[in-house]
């Protein structure tokens, strides 16, 4: 799950064997002096305790700035589910979104996330990345500042808080809100929040892959888990033994170009879903004998009711469901079919007036589960973002931005395309400087895109496959984020088979459901 810029803005082949010697890398222009340092971290054991249910957890340290690696250090949480079967290869690392997702809670749904066949053969890794949860945890807000920054409303002109549409006292609000925000995690989390960039998690999992005692990195992405595995492979091509890059970023955007873009895959799914619920007999956006333009139609009319008057909220906590939390709950359910049924449900409830299970649906997407549960994913999802992606910083730019989301995505693209405006008052020193990423000289990565995805449009797996040297791409047709595990054994065939053997399936393969 990527939730690229939208906080706030709504916001060759080696088979791997354990124990083998790890490689380390040298530090260009230091020899006997900063490599020797590196090479320290390489060179750990991590301490395996049984955490419960058959899982081990531990964890290994890293420097916080990779160009002072004597200095401060972090500790990154890591947990496997060892392979069940004895002839085992070495390690699957996995990673599943965000970003702010937690890969070492990802491990915990391994029997469901990765088949049993690779279960067998492979220890499931996962890591919560710097900055995540259990690894040195990157804070910008409290939980109540927190809350009202992810409903940010509009002072707009009129016409029920439209994002396409905001005034003049508007936009100094939403620029102070994001200066805050920004100002809050230099406050809370000092120099973090200068070193949480994918360039430093992916430098991160090579000290990871050492440890574990794998010569190579088998890796399994998910959406913004691709990024990570894009960045090891330009960094570390001939570390490269197996990649599965699923639900694919493309790395060459800038925060503005992602948003807009993940607007369209939203509208993309979102109209699947309308097209779905019309079919259905008790579809709250009309009958079957309305269009698909009709159902979306009335559902951009229940958001515009929402800015004008919030829905109700039953859960006693205050928060308003106005139209940000209100588009926050559509676009949670459109990451997955099996949401549409709730989705539907959380619709017809909203036209009575009750919008509980809409912010219901939206708390989902950001892991808040009560009221102090989620400001570190969040918190984290901004700071990487921002630090990966370069930003404008005339807020001139986003009005722009704002204006093109509203031809080429009119239902989700304006409060997307505001939800980067955090990154305008970003330390420019943290961020990323753009360049190509084509990972010369690696083994075949795997890149797989769905057709319908929501979060990660198809496009940016096309384009992924094509500028890696060793790109192949693998195409799920259907609707959903993401491919691997979600019902297409064309799919679970394909990645198993190269995750075990290193054999890829032909480029340009096509899976239909």
């Amino acid at each position: 799950m990527i939730r690229s810029g939208w906080v706030g803005g709504a916001l060759a082949l080696v088979l791997v064997a354990t124990g083998c010697t790890p490689t380390t890398p040298a530090v260009d222009g230091d020899e006997g002096g900063d490599s020797d340092r590196l090479a320290a971290f390489y060179q750990q054991d991590i301490d395996w305790r049984e955490c419960g249910e058959g899982f081990e957890c531990g964890g290994y340290e890293v420097p916080l700035d990779y160009d002072d690696p004597g200095g401060e250090r972090l500790e990154i949480a890591v947990k496997r589910l060892p392979a069940s079967g004895s002839d085992v290869l070495g390690s699957l690392v996995v990673n599943p979104g965000g970003p702010g997702g937690s890969g070492y809670e990802y491990v915990d749904a391994a029997t469901g996330a990765v088949s049993r066949q690779v279960r067998e053969r492979f220890d499931v890794v996962g890591f919560d990345p710097r900055g995540v949860g259990r690894s040195a945890p990157l804070t910008c807000l409290d939980s109540g500042e927190l809350d009202e920054f992810i409903a940010m409303d509009y002072d707009s002109e009129g016409d029920g808080a439209d994002p396409a549409d905001v005034s003049a006292a508007g936009l100094k609000e939403l620029e102070a809100e994001n200066r805050a925000f920004v100002e809050g995690c230099r406050e809370q989390s000092g120099d973090l929040m200068l070193h949480v960039g994918t360039a430093n998690v992916a430098r991160d999992m090579d000290v990871l892959r050492a440890v574990l005692g794998d010569e190579g990195l088998t890796f399994l992405g998910k959406s913004y888990g691709t990024y990570i595995g894009t960045q090891y492979a330009d960094l570390f091509p001939e570390r490269v033994r197996a990649l599965v890059l699923d639900g694919a970023i493309d790395p060459a955007m800038d925060q503005l170009e992602l948003s807009v873009q993940q607007a369209q895959g939203f509208e993309t799914a979102l109209r699947a879903f309308v097209a779905d619920c019309l079919d259905t007999t008790e579809c709250p956006l009309g009958d079957e004998d309305a269009s698909v333009e009709d159902g979306v139609g009335k559902l951009v009319g229940l958001m515009e009711k929402a800015g004008e008057k919030p829905l109700r909220n039953t859960t006693g906590d205050g928060r308003e469901v106005n139209r940000t939390r209100a588009e926050l709950g559509v676009m949670a359910a459109l990451y997955s079919e099996s949401f549409w049924p709730r989705v539907r449900s959380a619709l017809a409830d909203a036209f009575e007036g009750d919008g509980t299970a809409l912010l219901m649906l939206g708390d989902d997407l950001y892991e808040r589960a009560d009221e102090d549960s989620y400001e570190n994913s969040a918190a984290a999802l901004v700071a990487v973002n921002c630090s990966d992606h370069p930003s404008p910083r005339d807020i001139g730019a986003y009005e722009e931005a704002v204006d093109q989301a509203a031809e080429e995505a009119p239902v989700f693209g304006p409060s997307l395309t505001w939800g980067a405006l955090t990154c305008a008052y970003w330390p420019e020193e943290a961020v990323a400087e753009p360049e190509p990423m084509d990972a010369p000289g690696a083994a075949p990565i795997l890149v797989i895109g769905t057709t319908r995805d929501s979060a990660t449009p198809y496009e940016w797996a096309e384009r992924l496959a094509k500028g890696l040297e060793s790109g192949v791409l693998l195409t799920r047709e259907g609707d959903g984020h993401t491919g691997y595990r979600k019902g297409s054994l064309c799919v679970d065939d394909a990645v198993d088979a190269y995750l075990l053997e290193g054999t890829p399936p032909d480029d340009g393969t096509v899976c239909t459901e």
